[in-house]
């Protein structure tokens, strides 16, 4: 049976070879609006990998509507550009379109030299913490007429279709939520009347390209805002959208102000399909869905099922560009799966960085980190097989060195382990796996259970070797820490020891909250039992929820600091924080441990000191870096290099490109 991955489908006149859908995604690569070779490498390289369709953007129709690292498509003087990436696009097997957008009350005056953002009505946004000005009907005019003329500037470079983002708490779906919109003229009011703006910029954009020229609309199936749009309103605004001027609809999810985590590991994957297909289930047109699409056989199964026409894989395809093809010629146990951390794309868009990738190095760096084959291959030792140590391997052995692996446990991945054990956050094994497959697809030789000494390393006499031997866990110089029902986070995650009912963390970093949250989950319904208990109707929806989040520990957070969870990245902490609150952690800031007794942890804040009570205490501390070998391998004289927490503990993102690096510079 032919795999329905890559069953060709049409929108409008345009066929497309495959089902696969690279939606927009900002990318921060743009300079002042222009096409960048940075963005053009980046899309020329997802083409290559197979993917059917390319979708860019989001590209900017008027000068309040985005900002500098926005494509631009608000003048003429971007259609060269926007044709330089055209053709990049198409000519290495996609097909291209624009996505077009406006940001409404989700801009910043900072990006607009401080001019104040625009919206239906001035209602303060919760994310930037500004009240746009209201738009007059003149002003609605003139945004409807330049989204038609960014479309017909999309066109006239060369793209094969035009998109517009109409969701995701943006301008349009601004006008559709009545939390956004709180006119009184034609434009408020009704859903007829909320509608009314985003189908008049398709109307005008339909007018302004022809009949001919494909229009996909992303949309929201629910915008998961209390008060908002919910699905029968979307799915009635979809039904409008495809009886008129739309072709495709793209199915998005939730507002960015939503507290319904939507791209973070702990989101299951494929889940929002549903919105998708309770919207296939009402229109004639091709729908796309979207969210947490990250491997073929999600994808295949969703189109097998009747749930969709196409599928979205955005930030799949920067983790690996190569996965349509891959999947393609029955290689998938070749892919590097997307594991939804958010370390390199969401993260770094909220430091004006441009996109990178923990999975993939060289995601955001196609046109800089070309491989180039070495002319004096080496003997290289590298020592450490979590993330750095693999990635250094793979990258050395692409230049073309004779590599072997040494790792001191049985298994590839290191701490990649212990960042999976708490709920949600099971993809990060597929990380270890994935890379490890990488290992032993590229015949690197590689030695497990052993432990480098300055005796084998003489034996193996290297030319180079690279260093990524980790990092250990810190003991805190406090009192009672050698008690015996004192343990280490990471023994805890890695289930080598079992805690007691009452448990008390020291520390709220990412360690501390991530231990918390595996221990809270203990004794709690699983996913398996929720279903099974629901549809029999077993217990009422109320009861259930209370057995999903309420196990056998009780759980207290202590941290010196202002809030728990500092150094967990932004897109992942909210959702966190949430988890912890729902789960019924007790968290304790500002507080100092004076020391651990046997009754439990004697902690002080304000000049107050209380003892709380405790069966478990649980040091998460932090790490410090492990590196035993350093003056060993400089007294041998050999080049090495050091990589991943053995040099400095950072993020996992961290140790998989400063891996990539070294094993790129030997």
């Amino acid at each position: 049976m032919r795999d329905p991955l890559f069953k060709p489908i049409t929108i409008n006149r345009l066929d497309i070879k495959n089902r696969i859908y690279l939606p927009a995604m900002h990318l921060g690569m743009a300079v002042n609006f222009q096409v960048t070779d940075q963005l053009a490498a980046f899309y020329a390289e997802r083409a290559r990998g197979g993917v059917g369709m390319i979708c860019v953007g989001y590209a900017t129709v008027d000068d309040l509507s985005g900002n500098t690292q926005n494509i631009g498509a608000h003048d003429d003087a971007f259609i060269p550009g926007l044709a330089r990436l055209a053709t990049a696009i198409k000519a290495n097997g996609a097909r291209s379109a624009v996505q077009l957008n406006h940001a409404g009350r989700y801009n910043f005056s900072f990006f607009l030299d401080g001019r104040q953002p625009v919206a239906p009505s001035p209602v303060a946004s919760r994310m930037t913490g500004e009240t746009p000005k209201e738009l007059t009907k003149e002003e609605i005019r003139q945004t409807i007429d330049s989204f038609a003329a960014a479309a017909l500037r999309v066109k006239s470079a060369g793209f094969d279709a035009v998109e517009v983002l109409s969701g995701t708490g943006y301008l349009i779906s601004e006008f559709l939520s009545p939390l956004t919109n709180q006119r009184t003229d034609q434009y408020g009011g009704s859903l007829e009347n909320r509608m009314r703006f985003g189908l008049e910029v398709m109307t005008a954009i339909r007018d302004a390209v022809g009949d001919d020229y494909p229009l996909i609309v992303r949309m929201n199936g629910n915008d998961f805002m209390p008060g908002g749009n919910g699905r029968l309103e979307l799915q009635e605004y979809a039904r409008a959208l495809a009886a008129g001027p739309a072709d495709a609809l793209c199915i998005n999810v939730g507002w960015h102000e939503a507290r319904v985590p939507q791209i973070v590991t702990a989101v299951p994957r494929g889940v929002f399909a549903y919105l998708a297909k309770c919207i296939h289930e009402q229109v004639d047109v091709p729908v796309i869905a979207s969210h947490r699409i990250n491997d073929p056989a999600t994808a295949r199964e969703m189109l097998a099922d009747g749930m969709c026409d196409m599928v979205a894989m955005g930030r799949s395809l920067i983790a690996d560009p190569w996965l349509p093809e891959k999947a393609r010629q029955s290689k998938e146990a070749d892919i590097i799966h997307c594991i939804a951390c958010a370390q390199g794309c969401f993260d770094h868009l909220f430091q004006l960085k441009h996109v990178e990738c923990m999975c993939n190095p060289r995601a955001g760096h196609e046109n800089a980190m070309t491989i180039k084959k070495t002319s004096r291959p080496k003997k290289v030792m590298v020592v450490g097989g979590g993330p750095a140590g693999m990635s250094a391997a793979m990258a050395a052995h692409e230049r073309g060195h004779r590599v072997t692996l040494f790792e001191m446990a049985d298994r590839l991945g290191g701490q990649l382990f212990l960042a999976a054990a708490p709920p949600g956050r099971a993809e990060f094994a597929s990380l270890a796996k994935d890379l490890s497959r990488q290992v032993q697809a590229a015949n690197i030789p590689t030695v497990f259970n052993c432990r480098v000494d300055e005796s084998l390393i003489r034996e193996e006499n290297p030319d180079a070797m690279i260093l990524a031997t980790g990092a250990t866990p810190l003991s805190p110089n406090i009192p009672g820490c050698d008690l015996p029902h004192v343990v280490q986070a990471w023994d805890v995650l890695a289930n080598r020891v079992i805690t007691g009912r009452r448990v008390v963390i020291i520390g709220g970093g990412a360690v501390g909250v991530e231990t918390a949250l595996f221990l809270a989950e203990k004794g709690t319904l699983s996913a398996e039992g929720v279903k099974f208990l629901l549809v029999n109707r077993a217990e009422d929806p109320e009861t259930l929820f209370e057995m999903a989040t309420r196990g056998t520990r009780q759980v207290t957070l202590v941290e010196m600091l202002d809030k728990v969870g500092k150094d967990i990245g932004k897109s992942t902490r909210w959702g966190m924080m949430q988890e912890l609150s729902r789960m019924g952690v007790t968290t304790v800031n500002r507080t100092t441990v004076v020391e651990i007794c046997f009754e439990g942890l004697k902690v002080e804040k304000d000049g107050q000191q209380e003892t709380i009570p405790a069966d478990t205490v649980v040091v998460a501390a932090g790490a410090s870096s492990y590196n035993p070998l350093q003056q060993v391998v400089e007294k041998l004289g050999i080049a090495f290099k050091v990589a991943g927490d053995a040099g400095q503990v950072a993020l996992a993102f961290d140790a998989v490109h400063q891996g990539y690096r070294a094993g790129m510079e030997i």
